[in-house]
């Protein structure tokens, strides 16, 4: 899915959503990592917050789970912090040395769960310092990507299940099979209306991890 630079603005305070319990994969959930990486970079909540204009209130949510995390949010967090988003991805034991820059055995790839989203991330590339990205997208049911757009171009596959897309005012059901592209400055957003997940390989570039 591509995710780069939300050109939207930020949702208002009063319209964030508290994630639920039983929404929240502690094992996937970021909010640690957020404030680790915070900390190391010995930044306080408002310099953080200032900077991804966001309140200091959101930020602390953000950081203990309690809160949705927006994609559009997670990329202004990482500006703020100067890393690129795939360093919130979590990575499992590497592939043999004399492969792992071209191949990505199954068991080996990196993932990247929203907290409170219902949409996780599995990347396929070995690496992002090539021309492209590729990944795929399982989306929970009733899970919704909102509103972004950035620079560059994608096209995808629906794997399972059934997608709804949205690119600029236009929208498309499409179910196993059907495939799309277009270009990613478009305002775009993709969700998952069945009551089953939903599976969708994507082909971005440049790649925006």
């Amino acid at each position: 899915m591509a995710i780069q630079a939300l050109s939207l603005p930020l949702p208002d305070e009063s319209e964030r959503v508290e994630a639920s319990p039983e929404q929240l994969d502690p094992e996937a959930a970021i909010g640690e990592q957020l404030r680790e990486l915070r900390q190391i970079k010995a930044m306080t909540l408002k310099d953080v917050a200032q900077l991804a204009g966001i309140s200091v209130g959101y930020l602390s949510q953000l950081e203990r789970n309690q809160s949705r995390l927006p994609i559009g949010v997670l990329k202004k967090i990482s500006d703020a912090l100067g890393v690129h988003m795939n360093w919130f991805f979590q990575g499992g034991p590497q592939g043999a040395a004399h492969e792992r820059d071209i191949v990505v055995r199954a068991q080996h790839r990196r993932r990247l769960s929203f907290t409170g989203l219902g949409i996780t991330e599995e990347l396929l590339s070995p690496n992002l310092s090539g021309p492209l990205e590729l990944l795929i997208s399982t989306i929970e049911p009733g899970a919704d990507s909102e509103n972004y757009s950035h620079d560059g171009a994608e096209a995808g596959v629906v794997l399972a299940g059934t997608l709804d897309l949205w690119v600029s005012d236009r929208h498309f059901r499409l179910e196993a099979g059907d495939s799309f592209s277009f270009k990613s400055a478009e305002v775009h957003r993709c969700a998952n209306p069945a009551d089953i997940p939903t599976r969708v390989l994507w082909v971005i570039t440049p790649p925006h991890y």
